[in-house]
């Protein structure tokens, strides 16, 4: 079955007038969760995905905008993840060119022995690149540092390495991702919140339910299987299966700053190895901004919409300012974005820092599968590995997984000549007429945080436009005043929370 582009009544309807069961319902509509759908329907299978809130509203659309195999995993010494990611970042730019780039980064160094240390470590990254498709690293003398970087403070440098990872937009790349599932077939639904597990009487999984967040209409979707891929909040699910199971993750928040590009205005990234707290930080230009982060903080409970604290604020600031000549202050903060990680528990005591970044699978008594875990940069791969054992449970007739060189769709972007809706931001009415059309946009949130990143880059920006965005969404949908007044209101709220206080 050929699909065009994401609908939302489609795909409800399609939930509706399905006879019998799915191969594969798959819950959780980030990165994981399309992932594993898209594996799944280019191996012929049947599946429908359900989002509780927008696809990637979580952690997959706040990521650090990075492609890497992870050169703190190289530290570690945990080389088998990071020769897979380095694989995988090489199969992600084959596949998604249009969103995903070579991306030079400086490591400053104090003395010569900084300089050869991470000089070494850095040839052992190249080396683990197996089909490297990205630049090679090299030393760089201290003039050198500074015309690569003429906004590095002085004094901070005696020389650097240069080395190269990827850069890509997360959830531009999560929308092809989906796009290409929808063309194999997929159904994917956001605001489709599973509230239920049902079993059969032999005690195994057969089906959920599951309420639309817009309309309250209940619905009852059978499957053969069921993979839990909600990330951060995947225990909630699992717990719908069996109320005893012990907690499988520990979640850990990081904080990203967005300032103007006038602080880092160069090509090349800033990776500074080693902070107060231990943890390295990113200096990136990243859609005519810089993007500075991240933190890494132990939290309780994974939320929606997770909060910077002013500790995490003030850390990122006073670390900027060390490497920067022009100090950044709260009041040039465009927008601060905060993600949550799905870390795998281990040791209780154990900093966040230091557990798991690589993915898991467990299958429950029940057979409800559930995948956590991993980064961007494996996500094909981890789908590929969580869809290898459900065949193996259930015994689908199904090939090898295809996705290893599949290229990506992706919509038909906007002419430079047409007019933006923002002076601040590249945003124009055709974006946002296709976003409502082809990409399940159902509000001004899910236009001017995911569809475009206009709230992640300048929240400001994102609350002036927000009235505009609204009618013209409104127009698409055939939406009221009342939906239009309520809508900018809410942004607005929301919009705040992105500004430092």
């Amino acid at each position: 079955m050929t699909i065009s582009g994401l609908n939302r009544e489609t795909s409800l309807q399609r939930l509706r007038d399905r006879p019998e069961p799915w191969d594969v319902l798959v819950i959780g509509g980030g990165a994981t969760g399309i992932a594993v759908a898209l594996d799944a329907a280019t191996r012929g299978l049947s599946v429908a995905l359900a989002e509780q809130s927008d696809f990637g509203k979580g952690t997959s659309s706040r990521s650090t905008k990075l492609v890497h195999g992870g050169v703190r995993y190289l530290r570690q010494g945990n080389l088998t993840l990071v020769r897979d990611a380095l694989r995988e970042r090489t199969r992600l730019r084959q596949n998604a060119p249009h969103v995903v780039h070579d991306m030079q980064f400086l490591v400053p160094c104090h003395n010569w022995w900084e300089r050869f240390f991470y000089g070494v470590g850095m040839k052992v990254y190249d080396l683990l690149a197996t089909g490297n498709s990205f630049g090679r690293s090299r030393g760089v003398s201290l003039d050198e540092t500074l015309r690569i970087v003429p906004t590095l403070r002085r004094g901070v440098s005696r020389g650097g390495v240069i080395y190269h990872d990827g850069q890509f937009d997360d959830t531009r790349l999560l929308f092809d991702m989906a796009l290409t599932a929808a063309s194999q077939g997929a159904c994917l639904t956001n605001y489709l919140a599973v509230t239920a597990l049902h079993h059969n009487t032999d005690g195994r999984l057969n089906g959920v339910d599951a309420i639309d967040q817009e309309t309250s209409q209940s619905y009852r979707i059978h499957a053969k299987c069921i993979v839990n891929a909600a990330g951060p909040f995947c225990d909630a699910v699992r717990h719908l299966d069996d109320p005893s199971c012990a907690r499988l993750v520990a979640a850990s928040q990081g904080v990203h700053l967005v300032l103007p590009r006038k602080f880092f205005p160069g090509e090349t990234a800033l990776m500074v190895p080693k902070t107060s707290d231990g943890r390295l930080i990113f200096i990136i230009p990243w859609h005519d901004h810089v993007l500075v982060g991240t933190t890494d903080t132990p939290i309780d409970r994974a939320t929606l919409e997770p909060q910077a604290t002013a500790a995490e604020i003030d850390f990122l600031l006073t670390t900027a300012a060390i490497y920067l000549q022009e100090s950044p202050t709260r009041g040039d903060i465009l927008s601060v974005f905060t993600g949550i990680r799905p870390l795998v528990k281990g040791d209780p005591s154990a900093r966040t820092a230091s557990l798991s970044r690589d993915h898991v699978i467990r299958i429950s008594e029940s057979g409800l599968v559930t995948i956590t875990g991993g980064k961007w940069t494996t996500v094909r791969k981890m789908a590929e590995d969580c869809m290898d054992q459900v065949i193996a449970k259930t015994h689908f007739a199904a090939p090898k997984s295809q996705t290893a060189n599949l290229r990506l769709q992706t919509r038909v972007e906007s002419p430079d000549t047409l007019e933006s809706l923002h002076k601040s931001c590249r945003l124009t009415q055709p974006d946002i007429q296709y976003a409502v059309q082809f990409e399940m946009a159902r509000c001004v949130e899910d236009m001017l945080a995911r569809r475009s990143r206009m709230l992640f880059l300048n929240a400001r920006a994102a609350i002036e436009v927000a009235p505009k965005v609204a009618h013209l969404i409104a127009q698409q949908l055939g939406r009221d005043n009342h939906w239009i007044d309520s809508q900018v209101s809410g942004f607005t709220a929301l919009a705040q929370r992105y500004l430092p206080s």
